[in-house]
């Protein structure tokens, strides 16, 4: 089931690599990780989110990004929950839903990142992006993908009725 697996990927890239974007030994860059390397001390110094300001990155916009990107994993585990204990056939107004949550997630989940990134953007390079980034644009796609399945197999239910 996709929506399983996205599931998954989402899990494994916000809790098991706590959604570090960047996690190099001189730089860890998540959602609620931002630490960089200190010359003077000669380790990873984390910065706390008043910090921020001063070295040109809006906490605010983080903050929302965190919002943006751990909604989806909440949304997508009742989404499954609801699609594994449908017993019968689902009503109509319940179909719609098969295809405006996982459409929902997918958004906020994209927005997540591009409000990340734009606020990291000039102390990366494409290469310093971890695993769990790409564990989160896969999820993205596959929400996008189940998006796409969902809504034509209710379009083509409503032409044939």
């Amino acid at each position: 089931m996709i929506s399983m697996l996205s599931f998954i990927l989402m899990f494994y890239a916000l809790y098991w690599e706590a959604g570090n974007l960047v996690d190099l030994p001189e730089k860890r860059l998540g959602f609620y990780n931002f630490c960089l390397w200190n010359e003077t001390a000669q380790k990873l110094q984390c910065l706390a989110y008043a910090d921020l300001e001063g070295i040109a990155v809006n906490a605010e916009i983080t903050k929302l990004a965190v919002f943006c990107s751990y909604s989806p994993i909440v949304f997508t585990l009742f989404y499954v929950i609801f699609i594994l204990f449908a017993e019968h056939p689902l009503e109509r107004q319940h179909r719609t839903a098969v295809w405006i949550v996982p459409l929902s997630s997918a958004t906020l989940l994209l927005v997540a990142l591009l409000l990340f990134l734009s606020q990291i953007w000039e102390r990366i390079y494409i290469s310093d992006l971890s695993c769990a980034f790409l564990a989160l644009v896969f999820a993205l796609i596959l929400m996008l993908l189940q998006t796409l399945t969902a809504f034509n197999s209710l379009r083509s239910e409503t032409h044939e009725d």
